[in-house]
């Protein structure tokens, strides 16, 4: 299993989740198209998983952490899409 930058993909994934790792035209530049689907199937399979958990009623803290995630996740899919479609490379 390739990694990017030393570490695995799914890490990565969960570092853009908690925003420690930003996702950009800069980041997925030096990554082969391979590397950049499986980051983007990982970041559809943690949305998922995340979706799928409990549901934090009541707990305003918890539901404003959970869409951030969500959201920062859903931005770097579609910044991959957008990527993809200017660099004319094979998607999906």
């Amino acid at each position: 299993m390739k990694g990017i930058r030393g570490k695995s993909v799914k890490s990565i994934v969960f570092d853009i989740a908690e925003g420690y790792v930003t996702v950009n035209p800069l980041f997925l530049k030096p990554l082969d198209t391979e590397t950049i689907k499986e980051l983007y199937h990982e970041i559809r399979m943690v949305q998922n998983e995340i979706r799928g958990g409990q549901f934090p009623h009541g707990d305003v803290k918890a539901i404003r952490q959970r869409n951030m995630k969500l959201q920062r996740l859903h931005t770097a899919a579609m910044i991959i899409k957008n990527y993809m479609r200017t660099t004319r490379r094979i998607f999906i």
